[in-house]
């Protein structure tokens, strides 16, 4: 999903961009240092930490109506004051704690969002005991990282059935601010497909490390 922030910018670009280091693009994270780091080394790599998927979600949450590049900017902030996205301790928050959050100027202060990380947090809890929460996440996919293989931006949409279908099943078991467009984002981000452009240096990689031939 192209970012808000660098749409501008990136609006008449829809192919791989070919950088100063040689290297080809997505053309997404336009010049940003930090968002051309987050796409050469974290997105679109395949994750199957519970924890690191429960987080990317969080997050992905408070990112609705913004861009992911504000959070990404805030990230190591959420990380602090959300005691490192350990669900079973955010799943205990008091309202005392929630209002702390709320004065915590170096993340986004939305009292839906934060009320609804602990509420995501029992949820995880519950799936996690049940299921196993990774493998809850990549059921939807079989298991196995689908591959596009999209050779323009043209190519990749802003959400899918499948993220129509994940989202749906997430609302029901408790998760909030998990729209399909939102779902999709987040299963490009943790590698559940590999949305980078064929052209982009990291499409091969990021298919090396799903486990395609």
């Amino acid at each position: 999903m192209v970012d808000k922030t660098v749409k501008a910018r990136t609006d008449r670009i829809y192919d791989a961009v070919l950088h100063n280091d040689g290297k080809k693009r997505c053309p997404w994270p336009g010049l940003d240092p930090l968002y051309i780091t987050y796409h050469d080394t974290d997105w679109g790599v395949p994750e199957w930490d519970s924890r690191a998927l429960f987080e990317k979600l969080i997050l992905d949450g408070f990112q609705a109506g913004l861009s992911w590049v504000t959070i990404l900017r805030k990230r190591d902030n959420f990380r602090a004051a959300f005691d490192g996205f350990q669900p079973h301790i955010i799943a205990c928050y008091t309202p005392d704690k929630l209002e702390s959050l709320m004065q915590d100027a170096g993340i986004v202060r939305n009292r839906g969002k934060i009320a609804a990380a602990v509420t995501s947090a029992q949820v995880f809890l519950d799936i996690d005991a049940k299921h196993g929460f990774s493998n809850y996440i990549w059921s939807f996919v079989d298991g196995r990282p689908l591959q596009p293989k999209p050779r323009s931006m043209r190519d990749i949409p802003t959400q899918s059935v499948i993220s129509e279908k994940f989202a749906k099943d997430l609302r029901a078991r408790g998760f909030n601010y998990c729209g399909p467009t939102i779902v999709y984002a987040f299963i490009q981000a943790v590698g559940l497909v590999n949305d980078h452009l064929v052209d982009c240096f990291r499409h091969d990689e990021c298919a090396a490390l799903g486990g395609a031939g």
